[in-house]
């Protein structure tokens, strides 16, 4: 059997295709503990900030050192819930939490994509995390693409500042990818969900299970 990590994540914008992706890896072995996103194992903040205004406060009343610092807790606590000897599916893993907060720190306080990297990388310092094998899900390699094809998806216009904030994380996850902050990139453009998800289970290093194990 192929050693496995103890964490898998999936990462990229909205409507890149991450839920799906976790749901099929979820089915493929029972190894696999699928661990959600952040806020569902930290949720007292977060159902706090989302009372109110959410939008504003996300976007205008919280620091970059508060909202990092959030993401970051929730992300040791979703780590924390792993059970022992299998691996962690996360719904966005590290990487693409700095990445976030990054984006976020962009629109709020003006700074380029470069600047708010290093502010938020500089907030989370070194602590220690779990080892991840993280992918992330391109749908283009053009950032502007890129938001144009998840736009798309939404079904309905994004408002307010939220398409400036979601063109600036297609950015910032290009940075990333161009600085190898991911384990893997996958470029989803003009491909079959299947073919994509081949990429995945290749870059995992899986191959069919016939016997309840990973290949």
């Amino acid at each position: 059997m192929v050693p496995v990590p103890d964490f898998v994540s999936l990462n990229g914008p909205d409507n890149a295709g991450k839920t799906t992706h976790l749901v099929r890896l979820a089915e493929r072995w029972e190894g696999f503990q699928p661990l959600g996103a952040v806020h569902q194992h930290d949720p007292e903040p977060w159902t706090r900030v989302a009372a109110g205004d959410y939008a504003r406060w996300w976007f205008e009343t919280s620091t970059t050192v508060e909202l990092t610092e959030m993401l970051l807790v929730g992300h040791a606590k979703r780590a924390a819930a792993r059970e022992a000897g299998r691996t962690g599916l996360l719904d966005r893993g590290l990487p693409m939490l700095l990445a976030v907060a990054t984006a976020t720190c962009v629109v709020k306080d003006g700074l380029t994509v470069g600047e708010a990297f290093k502010t938020v990388t500089g907030i989370a310092g070194a602590r220690a995390t779990a080892p991840e094998t993280s992918i992330l899900l391109l749908p283009s390699l053009d950032a502007e693409r890129s938001y144009a094809i998840t736009s798309v998806r939404e079904g309905r216009p994004w408002t307010g500042i939220y398409p400036v904030y979601q063109k600036t994380l297609h950015a910032v996850l290009l940075h990333q990818a161009d600085h190898g902050s991911y384990t893997a990139v996958v470029n989803c453009e003009n491909r079959s969900l299947d073919d994509v998800h081949a990429d995945v289970i290749a870059h995992l290093d899986l191959s069919q299970p016939t016997d309840g194990s990973p290949r």
